[in-house]
């Protein structure tokens, strides 16, 4: 999932973003019986189309105003959604969910064709969603993604209002968790058709089915609320009356709203963490999320060389940008994948797949390789293009990867930050040649990041192509996938493979440190997807 630069990101963005515990008073939620949270994201709402979301921010605020089969829950496993309970057949590819009796915020039942729906039109070209491919599993995706096949065709089916059945063209353990994702969301196809290219364009072009609905959402606003969804199955059980956001992408502006009360959370930056990490209002949200470096292979021909590409990657010192610029607990990484995210027989993924030239910092060596690889290109000297978004750790991205970068012979790196949403669309038509991008993964399985990189993935910005590491992925969504040991061997030789190529230029592991009222109660993480629940929160 896209990850903004500051704060979330990514995802979130890696918010680039005894002391106050005496200020929960002052805010003014103070009553006991007032259950409103206020809320911050440093970036607005990009879409809150379920098939259209790629991003951290939209994704946070669907995954509390929708609700598909089933949810992430504590410790990152699924628990019941609109499925009240589901069985799978033994050879892994038939999944039946029995769905509960539950509404649309405007009161038409959520019923099994609304599922059936809103997969088709996520899987259907037309609609060009970037995480269609989430249902690659599902029998006949490929020919209907392509267009070769009627949407109708694809592996989903209503069997009743009250049973869904899914048949995948092969075997996937973690599939439970694409069931939980916006992409597979329901969709109410009478309002999807009364609002066409309108629809999910507002908060009013839309209704929900999950614990609360989107309210105050121009589209293009700065602030807006998840108010209680009263026709929500469960709303018995939520107990915010609602959560109101503002974006908020100034660290200082952010940390004084926090001490006044008017907010009730802060993700801190490197300095703000230093002067608060002894605070009993700290809380450190690892995250399953990396930040890197996408080379635009497509737009500078020089990327299609490797030497270039692992020059670009030598000359920036991860350790000393994550241990005295970010100084917010984040981490130099070793790859692509996290460390502490996947391990098997005690073994971490991130340490079995790590390739030492893929992340060290030698100066010395970029400088000749990026000389070598100029030379080749019959240039003395280029410039290029950076782009990062304009948040407080993106900036300080753009800064650091820019001085560094220039002291490479012959190049020239010109930055430009721009807003989260600007930024998307600018990776999503290659219009860079270098870009800050992260990801935190969609759920708690390595192929999670594996996948990104496939030459035919949307979110392969840079368009690095590698017919070995497209084979060893191929293989762990295929004939490995039910082969524990081997699916393991290939998607660890498919980040070697990765690393040692350079396909792309991990900067690093994001760590969020976080100030949370002591009064706020119930919010639950999760280090994957969409981070943020507060279908469980409460103000005490």
């Amino acid at each position: 999932m896209k990850l903004s630069s500051s704060l979330k990101l990514g995802a979130v963005a890696i918010a680039s973003v005894a002391l106050l515990a005496a200020c929960g008073s002052n805010s003014s939620n103070s009553g006991s019986n007032k259950q409103v949270l206020n809320w911050v994201e440093t970036s607005n709402i990009p879409t809150m189309d379920p098939s259209k979301s790629v991003d951290i921010v939209s994704s946070g605020a669907l995954n509390n105003v929708d609700e598909g089969l089933l949810r992430i829950g504590q410790d990152s496993k699924v628990r019941p959604g609109v499925a009240k309970d589901y069985s799978v057949s033994k050879d892994g590819k038939t999944w039946t969910f029995n769905l509960r009796k539950s509404k649309w915020s405007n009161g038409d039942p959520v019923t099994a064709k609304d599922f059936v729906f809103g997969w088709q039109r996520t899987a259907k070209p037309s609609t060009a969603s970037q995480y269609a491919y989430l249902l690659d599993h599902v029998q006949n995706f490929n020919a209907v993604n392509k267009g070769k096949m009627a949407p109708s065709k694809l592996g989903i089916k209503a069997e009743g209002d009250n049973k869904v059945v899914v048949t995948l063209s092969k075997p996937q353990s973690y599939f439970k968790y694409i069931v939980s994702m916006p992409a597979a969301y329901p969709q109410n196809q009478k309002i999807v058709d009364k609002y066409g290219k309108k629809f999910a364009a507002t908060s009013e072009n839309a209704v929900y089915n999950g614990p609360f609905k989107l309210t105050g959402w121009t589209g293009t606003n700065n602030k807006w609320t998840l108010a209680k969804n009263d026709q929500y199955w469960d709303a018995k059980n939520v107990k915010l009356s609602k959560v109101n956001y503002q974006v908020i992408n100034d660290q200082q502006t952010w940390l004084s709203q926090y001490q006044s009360g008017k907010v009730d959370e802060i993700i801190l930056d490197g300095t703000q963490y230093k002067n608060f990490k002894n605070s009993k209002e700290l809380n450190m949200r690892n995250s399953a999320s990396t930040f890197y470096l996408d080379l635009n292979q497509q737009k500078q021909a020089i990327f299609k060389n490797q030497k270039a590409r692992r020059a670009i990657s030598m000359a920036i010192n991860k350790v000393d940008f994550t241990k005295n610029v970010l100084a917010d607990g984040s981490q130099a990484p070793t790859g692509v994948v996290p460390q502490d995210f996947v391990k098997k027989d005690g073994k971490d993924f991130a340490d079995a797949a790590y390739v030492k030239a893929g992340t060290e910092y030698n100066l010395a060596q970029a400088k000749k390789l990026w000389a070598q690889a100029l030379k080749a290109t019959g240039k003395s000297s280029m410039t290029l293009n950076l782009v990062t978004d304009d948040t407080p750790r993106g900036k300080k991205a753009s800064d650091y990867v820019q001085n560094a970068l220039s002291k490479l012979p012959g190049l020239k790196v010109e930055a430009n930050n721009v807003p989260f949403n600007v930024r998307l669309s600018r990776a999503q038509q290659g219009q860079f040649d270098v870009l800050v991008d992260g990801w935190i993964a969609d759920y708690p399985d390595a192929i999670s990041f594996s996948s990104l990189f496939t030459s035919d993935n949307s979110y392969n910005y840079g368009k690095w192509n590698n017919k070995k590491y497209d084979t060893l992925v191929a293989n762990a969504e295929g004939k490995d996938a039910n082969d524990t040991n081997k699916r393991w061997t290939d998607l660890v030789d498919a980040e070697k493979t990765l690393m040692t190529d350079q396909g792309v230029v991990p900067l690093y592991q994001l760590a969020k440190p976080q100030l949370l009222k002591s009064k706020v109660h119930g919010v639950e993480y999760f280090p994957t997807g969409a981070q943020w629940d507060f279908s469980h929160a409460y103000i005490k």
